[in-house]
Order: structure tokens, then sequence, then C-alpha cells
């Protein structure tokens, strides 16, 4: 359920060092890159007057490559150095160059600003006359393109050393760096282009992408394919936001665990208190939307910790379960928990490191898979495995989505997807529907738009 690699500056660098180390020089892989950049420039952005602003390492080099490539197609380019390169491979770049080259700091604006004055592996804050030109350009422009990452951002964990304008567009080779995914970085990329430069990476942590769902056969029955039970508690309105999302997501079964009876749900949607945890046919137990901190609430998340069942533990389940993971039951496989930002800090304290580590922290010390959700999800695997989300809708932000991303990831779980699979699985479908409701949405919508989201993946 995970595509392409997302790496690291380390494993960007071992990645090209292996090329160059087979015969491939550094200046075709420059050369490459600035071709492949400014294609995708004059696509997105057309043949406008076009400044481009060089900085003295290899970024800049490509730089110099992508404006002899846009002078070729008869644009009108201008370069701003901030300084004469320093690297074999940018000194060519710059030879090959015939056009004059001004200076950032006088430099004047143009309708389309490339930024190459830093990417991958910068590890300290822009000067500040650096940063202001930077902020002053990109301000005045009316398209802003970076190269390989906006400068003034770290590679690895997605912090920004530096005030960075927002881009319209960002062109990377080769594979995605994880500051392009990891926040507050991934919200200053804008589009993300992926140029193949002939290098190929392999790296730890991978993108989430569209899932491979099963189909439904002619010998399926409601049970075969998937029977989730929600169980409600104080609040069951957002237990039935789980129950109604498992049912879209395309269980076959869904019960939802409550002696209140909910008027908006599904008719599909099985009602009741009574059940039987140890029911051999049950796929996924969601537990924790609306299930309140109370004496009766301790008991339904006691009685299932010790069931053997397949669970998914999200809201007020993951707090009560502060400091109890050796209860945890693996009988069914990992249990899934999903916090959000607060409850993962209640869950877990203070951990060290970009989000990647402490949800992989956090993943071997409950012995469980996490979904840290946010815009930038990370789902981590007890077994090391790490997936990030492309950045989801900001409109997911509001009350309800998180119930629903619990009952689309035991509807996964039911239909038979291993833990780390169905976490994913259940992310992507998830951020695809916010995507289909659009600006504006509720919980109710999201959930509406899941059938399509689904079929997309069969």
């Amino acid at each position: 359920m995970s595509g392409r690699a997302i790496v690291t500056a380390e494993e960007m660098r071992a990645a090209e060092a292996a090329v160059i180390d087979a015969g491939t020089d550094v200046e075709t892989l420059m050369e490459r890159a600035g071709a492949a950049a400014a294609e995708a420039i004059v696509s997105f952005a057309g043949t406008r007057p076009t400044l481009i602003l060089c900085g003295p390492g290899n970024n800049g080099g490509d730089g110099y490559v992508i404006a002899r490539h846009l002078r070729m197609r008869n644009i009108d380019v201008r370069v701003a150095a901030l300084a004469e390169p320093k690297s074999g491979a940018a000194q060519w770049a710059r030879s090959e160059w015939s056009g004059a080259v001004e200076t950032l700091d006088s430099a004047k604006s143009a309708p389309v600003l490339v930024d190459a004055l830093f990417g991958t592996g910068l590890t300290r804050p822009l000067d500040d006359a650096v940063s202001a030109a930077l902020m002053r350009l990109a301000h005045e422009a009316r398209v802003r393109i970076a190269i390989d990452l906006p400068s003034g951002a770290a590679t690895d964990d997605g912090q920004l050393l530096s005030d960075v304008p927002y881009f319209d567009m960002t062109v990377t080779f080769a594979s995605p760096k994880r500051s392009h995914f990891l926040e507050p970085c991934a919200s200053h990329v804008g589009r993300l282009v992926v140029a193949d430069i002939g290098v190929e990476t392999h790296a730890e942590v991978c993108e989430i992408v569209r899932p491979r769902l099963p189909v439904p056969g002619a010998g399926d029955h409601k049970y075969s394919r998937g029977y989730v039970a929600v169980v409600a508690g104080e609040m069951p309105g957002a237990a039935a936001l789980s129950a109604a999302a498992a049912a879209r997501a395309g269980a076959g079964y869904v019960r939802l665990i409550s002696n209140a009876m909910v008027g908006s749900l599904p008719k599909a949607v099985v009602q009741g208190g009574g059940w039987d945890a140890g029911d051999e046919r049950i796929g996924a137990v969601v537990i924790g939307p609306g299930l309140g901190h109370g004496t009766d609430a301790v008991r339904r998340l006691n009685h299932l910790l010790s069931a053997g069942r397949s669970l998914v533990l999200d809201a007020d389940a993951l707090t009560l379960l502060t400091n109890r993971f050796d209860l945890l039951e693996r009988g069914g496989g990992y249990p899934i928990l999903t916090p959000h930002a607060g409850e993962f800090a209640r869950l877990f304290g203070a951990i060290e490191g970009s989000k990647i580590d402490q949800a992989r922290a956090a993943a071997s010390r409950a012995g469980a898979v996490i979904i840290f959700k946010g815009p930038d999800t990370v789902v981590a695997s007890p077994d090391g495995r790490v997936a990030i989300a492309p950045p989801a809708p900001h409109w997911l932000a509001t009350a309800g989505t998180g119930d629903v991303l619990s009952g689309i990831t035991a509807a996964m779980r039911a239909q038979g997807l291993e833990p780390f699979d169905a976490a994913c699985a259940a992310v992507w479908l998830h951020g695809d529907a916010a995507a289909r409701a659009s600006d504006g949405m509720i919980a109710d919508d999201l959930i509406e738009c899941l059938t399509a989201s689904v079929k997309a993946c069969r």
C-alpha cells in the first residue's frame, strides 16, 4: 500500500554517489536536472519573463542550467547569484551560461521567480540579507517555483530554518524529500514535481498511495466482506460516524454497540446493546469515539483489550490507554492507534526528532500501528515500516473527521488487510474523500464521498 521512496539528504547523497561511481559524472546529472526542471517550469508558468536565483552550490548549478534551457526556448531569462559557484559542477554550469549575472541584493523582480539558492542538505538559517531578498522577490513575483526544496527549509524534518515564501510549485529530482511532506515545510512547497534524472533511490520511508482493494466476488457474503463492530459510549453520535464510515468503506456488516438509538445512521448499520465480543466473525472493532472516561467506559475498554479482536483505538480510548500498553492484546494482529497531536503527547510524552521519528518510536513502545494524524499524517508499524500521506486538504480540520478515519480503518482491517496496510489504505481513502467533498464539508459529507473513493481503488 506504499509507493515511492521519500528520502533524507543522506539517502539522496548515497543514491547520487552510486550513480557517479557507476560512471555517470556530476555534470551529466546536473544537465538532466536543469533540463527537466526547465520543462516543468514552462509547462507550469508558460513563457513569461523569469528571474533565477542561484546559490554557490549544486542547487545554484541547476539554476544556471535551467536558465540556459529557458533561453533556448526564447524566454526572457535573468540570473541573480548569491556568490560565485564553489563546486566544480556548479562552476561548469556557470561557464555554460552566456548571459549576465546580477547580484542577489540588487536584482529586480520578474513575473516568474525560480529559487535555486539552496536545496537538499541545508542545516542553518539563511543570512538575514539573503532571506530578505528572497522574500522581497517572491512577494513581487506572480509565480514562485523552488528547485529541490524551498531555500530556508531543512531536508529531513520539515522545519523552516528561516522565513520561507509560499511557492506555487517545487521541482525536485529522483525522489521526494521528507520535508516535502512534513509540516511546516509542506505548506510552502505547492505542487510537487519529481523529475527523473536516472538516479535510483532507496529509503526507509515511503509515500502512501492509492490502495488496491478487493472486489467482492460471487461467493462473498456480508461476513466475508468484513464485520465491523463499533462500541459507543456517552456520546453515541461520534461512534455513529465511525459506523457509517465503515459501511461506506466497504464493510459487509457493521454493528453499532449502543444502548441509545441513533437516528441518522444508514439503514445497513445494525444497532443494539447486546453482542458477543468473542464472535469469531468480527473482523475489527472500533472503540473510543464518544466513549467517555467513566466507569462504564473503562469496563468496555478492558473487556475488549482481552477479547483477541483486531482493534482500532481512537479518542477517549487513547486517553484511557495511557501507560497501559502492556494490556493490549495482539492476538488479532497489531492494534491500530489513531492519535492527533494532543492525544499523541498525552499517550507518549515528549519524543525527540521529526514526526517520523516520533511515530516510529511510539509504534515500538506501544506495540501497535500508529496513525499520527494531522496535515502531514504519518503511519508507523512496530516492525519499522513508516509511510507518509500526501498533504491532506485543510478542510479536514473539522469535528468528526477523525471518527470517520477510525471507521474506514476498521473496514480495511475487516476486509483482510494487515494492520499497516489497512492504516495506509484508510489514510489515503480519507484524504481522497475529503478532496472530493471539497471546502466547506462536514464529516457527513466526507462519508458520502467514500463510495467514490473506494470505487476508484477496485
